[in-house]
This record gives structure tokens, C-alpha cells and sequence, in this order.
């Protein structure tokens, strides 16, 4: 290996002419060479972007292409630049990435889905542009030579080294092939920083469609530098990390910068500089401690083949090492997959920070026991017990009127004239009760919203919280109008067919008393001749078969009757359940299908692999 050079003229007669410039300051890509589209050789520039065209001459080849419909910043040479494109698994996981931020605007904020949606823009805008070219950041701390490995590259000193610091105080493109204008003006780096490396058949061929990127300091002591290389490694492909023996454990490069970024392994290199200042087989230890320090980060290092980050040990100084590097990056380059991984790890990213939001432990829903327990608790609210009673007793009362014998009907008659119409007793106040009712109504939905959230991630379970306090309010006076009208049927309770036959045998024991006590009344009366045995026969048998009669009618209305309340307090219940269910359970029931929806949206994102077409 050499160490870089500085760039001399080359002869006329393997060099191509240097490239004019916009009137921005933006060069125009240099025709291509006569081995690429067999074109005449033409002089060569010193590396840089050449500026030394008059601006007469500029105008006068802008007029020329424009007079001849030619598309600027394109050569003979040059090739148009195909937009990239995601294989299928990497744009499943991008649209359930955009579904699952639509889904959950309303209930999450702005912040939580901000990374989110910045990866889908940033996808997005990646996607409409060259899909044969890969950004590639260097990134370094002060001092660590990333700048001079950034020339080494080139071939020519393009980014200044020195001792002052910071040097880098601006990013600065270089790229290796045309069609990249696009990339470089996403980054936001102006023409006047855009550079074009050495000629050199080798060097272009190997690094055809790299971009590289030198960033200024990522520990600068001016803020507006850190910023830069904050904004800009959110948006390249890949990022050399440099660093240097002194500085390569430094703890605001691992904890501010590595270790957030370990997901991103797969387009990273860790480039230990420098190693012409270690003594020995010192360079292998100190690149082994650092491995050591890359695998507490979690980053994955790419060794025997499996997927990680390269992790490399040169001197941009004296060149050891570079031409490995250069290797690497060429195959890692023309690959071109590095823009589809790394959305593939920023999608990593995305899902890792909304996992707080959207994963959970347990299973979430409502369960048929908590759905019973609440219709169960709204049942006692509205008193579907107690109206089943009734009804049952209602049933027996009108079994009792019906089949009882004349003469305990009207003692019952008789007690009951002086107690009211109604046949109810008011056992408690009336405010009283719709206190209670709405106290129980409330602890139900309490209960059923905190068994529905119960595991949920906070904001789900809030919303599922807030939509049961929706639906919950005005269901007392929703529970008391049902019950008014599902209550007791208006009227007496049916009639069975067999009460008519009760009826009329009741009649006739009646008519046995009847008859066997004005049978004896004549007799005492002397009006008919004495015989006692027949009517005290008939009196008896009248006297004691009505209560007869009276007890077997009532064992048989038992079973009528208890299913008759049944009925009652099951037609209550029903429409109790009814109720709730519409009010509260149903909006629970929403939220929670909500929430299962971008579950799914969410193992999608997290699940899925990636790749590029």
C-alpha cells in the first residue's frame, strides 16, 4: 500500500477534459472515458470538480446541449438513474407500517408516531431515486482520520486534514459514477461541495455507483456540525464508522451513536485507523477489545459469513489497509442492496420504539365470564331478581283467588280493604333505590372496562376505559324505562286449563255445605224428618274437601307459577343485557377490535424480512 498522494495532471493522452460547471457551481458529470462508451479520450481535471471553465464557455455548452434537446448533468456516457425498488416482504412491512399509523392517529400522539412516519417518508423518497448507487456516510470522532482515509479513497485530496479542528465543518460528496445528483441534493449538500475522485480505470470500475459522504465531526464542539451529521446518517445507505486507538471506546460514540444503531449492523463498518501508530501485534488487540466493545453494543459482526458489521483495521496514512477496504466497500456496493436493508433496519427501529404501545403479555378481549358478569350485575341493578318474585307470587295470589273456597276469600276480602290498591309496600325511599341502581350500574362498568384493558398498552387501555365511560352515561335512566316496560305484563297473569275444573269443584264443595247445613237447619226446624247422618255427611265432606281442593291447586300452580317468574326475570335480564351491551359493551368491543387490527398491522412491521428487487 502507498500512502495518498496529491493529484498531478495527467497526460493528454489517457485523460478526459475537466467538467464545466453550472452557474450555481454545481459541476456537470464528465463524459465517459473510452473505455466505458468509446468515446474519444479527452484531458483530465486534477480530481476535483472542475471550476475553471469561463463562464462564457459554460453558457455557450449549456446553449449547445439545450440547441441538441439534450438532458443536463447527463454525458454520452452517463446512464439514467433507475429508481429503486422493494422486493415484497420489504413493501408488506412499509404498507402495514403506514396502515398502523393510520389506525392509530386518534389514539396515540403525534411524538409516539413521529419515527414512525419519518421512516415512511424517508422510504418513500429513497424509492423514487437510483437504485444503482449507495450513500455511504464517514463518519468519525476529531482526529480519528476520517477525512484522510476520505482522500485515500478518492485518490486525491479532496476533504482538508490538518491539525486545526474541527476540519470537516461541512459534509462533502464525492461520487464515483454519474446520476447521483438526486441522492446528493436529498442530503442537502450544495454543488460547490460535490467532488468527482481520481480518474482511474480501476478505481471506478471497482467503486462504480458509491457516494461517499464525509461528515464533519460527530464530537465537533460547534453544535451545528453534530446536527449535520445527526440529520445526514438518517438518510445515507450505509456508514463507515472510523476510529483511532485513543478515541475507539470513547462513551458518547457508543451510547450516543453505535449502540442506538445496532440494529443497523448490516450496513456499518467499523474502520480501526491509525494502526501504523501501534507497536507490534498491539493493532490486534486493541481490534479485538474493540469487537469486544461492538458486541456489548449488540451489533452484530459480520465474521464467517454470517450478516453483520465489517469491522477492518488500516492507516489511511500509509495506505495499509485501504485496498481492503476498498474491496469490501466495492463488493458491499455493487450488491446494491444496502438501501433496502437499511429500511429494513430503520423498520426494525420503528417497531422496537412502538413496542411499549402495542404489545402486550397477555390476551387481550372481553371474556364470556366478564360479558355474564356484567349482564349479571345489570340484572340486579334493574331488580330482575326480585320482579321474577313477584311475578311468581302474582301468579300464586291469582291461582289462590281463583281456587280458594268462597269462605277465605272473603276473609281475605275483608283484611285486605284498608291496604292500597297497588298490593306493594315501599321498603325503602324511592331515592333511595335509584341511588343503589345507579351505584350498581357504575361498579359494573367499572369492573367490565378494567377486566376489558386489563394488559392492554396504557393508551389502548385509556381508550378502551374512556369508550365504557361513553356508553355509560344516561344507562340508569336507559335501565329504568326498560324495566317499566319489560317488567310485569300489564293485566293478570295467564290462566292455566285446568283452573275451571278447580273452580267448579270448589263450587261444588261449597254447595255440599251448603246444602248439608240447610238440610240440618230443617231438620231443627222440624220442617224434615230427622236423619243426621246425610247432612252432617255432606257438611263434612264439603268442609273439608274445599281446603282440599284449595291445598292441591296450590301445589300444582308451583310449578307454573315459579316458571312463570322465571320468565319475568329472564325477559328482564335480557333486556337489561340488551342495554348494556349496546351502550357499553359494543364500544368496548370496538376499541378492542381496534386494537387487534394494529396488532396484527404491528407483528407485520415487526416480523417480516426485507430485501430489494
Amino acid at each position: 500500500m502507498h500512502p495518498a498522494r496529491s493529484p498531478k495532471p495527467r497526460p493528454a493522452s489517457d485523460a478526459t477534459p475537466p467538467k464545466p460547471t453550472t452557474a450555481t457551481g454545481a459541476a456537470t458529470p464528465a463524459p465517459a472515458t473510452d473505455g466505458e462508451a468509446g468515446g474519444p479520450q479527452e484531458a483530465w481535471d486534477d480530481g476535483l470538480i472542475a471550476r475553471r471553465v469561463t463562464g462564457a464557455a459554460s453558457a455557450a455548452l449549456a446553449a449547445e446541449r439545450a440547441s441538441a434537446g439534450e438532458q443536463p448533468h447527463r454525458g454520452p456516457g452517463a446512464q439514467v438513474p433507475v429508481p429503486l425498488a422493494y422486493d415484497g416482504p420489504l413493501r408488506s412491512r412499509l404498507n402495514a407500517l403506514r396502515e398502523l399509523v393510520g389506525l392509530s392517529r386518534t389514539r396515540l400522539d403525534s411524538q409516539t408516531l413521529a419515527e414512525a412516519g419519518r421512516v415512511l417518508d424517508e422510504a418513500a423518497a429513497r424509492r423514487k431515486l437510483s437504485g444503482r448507487h449507495t450513500v455511504v456516510a464517514l463518519a468519525g470522532a476529531t482526529g480519528s482520520g476520517k477525512s484522510q482515509l476520505f482522500n485515500s479513497l478518492a485518490g486525491v485530496a479532496i476533504s482538508e486534514t490538518g491539525v486545526r479542528r474541527p476540519t470537516t465543518a461541512a459534509p462533502i460528496a464525492c461520487s464515483w459514477s454519474d446520476g447521483a445528483a438526486s441522492l446528493i441534493d436529498r442530503l442537502g449538500i450544495p454543488g460547490r461541495l460535490r467532488r468527482r475522485p481520481m480518474h482511474s480505470p480501476d478505481n471506478e470500475g471497482q467503486l462504480r455507483g458509491l457516494v461517499l459522504i464525509d461528515l464533519p465531526d460527530h464530537d465537533s464542539a460547534a453544535v451545528q456540525h453534530r446536527e449535520q451529521v445527526d440529520r445526514i446518517l438518517k438518510l445515507v445507505d450505509a456508514v463507515i464508522w472510523v476510529v483511532d486507538p485513543e478515541k475507539y471506546a470513547d462513551a458518547m460514540l457508543h451510547e450516543r451513536y453505535l449502540r442506538p444503531m445496532a440494529g443497523h449492523a448490516e450496513v456499518m463498518f467499523i474502520v480501526l485507523n491509525q494502526v501504523d501508530r501501534l507497536p507490534g501485534d498491539a493493532a490486534d488487540q486493541v481490534l479485538d477489545d474493540l469487537r469486544r466493545l461492538l458486541d456489548e453494543d449488540g451489533i452484530a459482526l459480520g465474521e464467517h459469513g454470517e450478516p453483520g458489521a465489517t469491522v477492518l483495521a488500516l492507516s489511511a496514512l500509509t495506505g495499509e489497509g485501504v485496498g481492503e477496504l476498498r474491496e469490501t466497500l466495492g463488493q458491499f456496493v455493487a450488491e446494491r442492496g444496502a438501501a433496502a436493508r437499511r429500511v429494513a433496519a430503520d423498520l426494525d427501529a420503528a417497531a422496537a420504539g412502538l413496542r411499549p404501545v402495542y404489545a402486550t403479555r397477555r390476551r387481550a378481549g372481553l371474556t364470556e365470564e366478564a360479558r355474564e358478569e356484567f349482564a349479571a350485575r345489570l340484572a340486579d341493578a334493574v331488580g330482575a331478581t326480585a320482579a321474577g318474585e313477584a311475578a311468581e307470587r302474582a301468579w300464586l295470589r291469582n291461582a289462590n283467588r281463583a281456587c280458594g273456597t268462597p269462605w277465605l276469600r272473603l276473609w281475605r276480602w275483608y283484611q285486605g280493604r284498608g291496604e292500597a290498591t297497588t298490593g306493594r309496600h315501599a321498603v325503602r325511599a324511592q331515592a333511595d333505590e335509584e341511588a343503589t341502581a345507579r351505584q350498581r350500574v357504575e361498579q359494573a362498568v367499572r369492573t367490565v372496562a378494567d377486566r376489558a384493558s386489563a394488559g392492554l398498552p396504557a393508551p389502548w387501555a385509556q381508550a378502551v376505559r374512556e369508550a365504557a365511560v361513553r356508553g355509560s352515561q344516561g344507562l340508569p335512566e336507559a335501565l329504568d324505562a326498560l324495566s317499566a316496560r319489560a317488567g310485569l305484563p300489564p293485566g293478570r297473569p295467564p290462566r292455566p286449563g285446568w283452573w275451571p275444573v278447580a273452580v267448579l269443584v270448589q263450587a261444588a264443595m261449597t254447595l255440599l255445605q251448603i246444602v248439608g247445613g240447610g238440610w240440618l237447619t230443617g231438620q231443627i226446624a222440624g220442617l224434615m224428618a230427622p236423619n243426621l247422618g246425610v247432612p252432617v255427611l255432606l257438611m263434612v265432606c264439603g268442609i273439608v274437601g274445599g281446603p282440599l281442593v284449595e291445598w292441591g291447586c296450590r301445589m300444582a300452580a308451583r310449578g307454573p307459577a315459579r316458571r312463570y317468574g322465571q320468565e319475568a326475570e329472564r325477559r328482564l335480564r335480557e333486556a337489561a343485557a340488551g342495554c348494556g351491551r349496546a351502550r357499553v359493551l359494543d364500544p368496548v368491543a370496538a376499541e378492542l377490535l381496534r386494537y387487534r387490527e394494529v396488532r396484527e398491522q404491528y407483528g407485520r412491521v415487526a416480523r417480516s424480512r426485507s430485501g430489494v428487487v
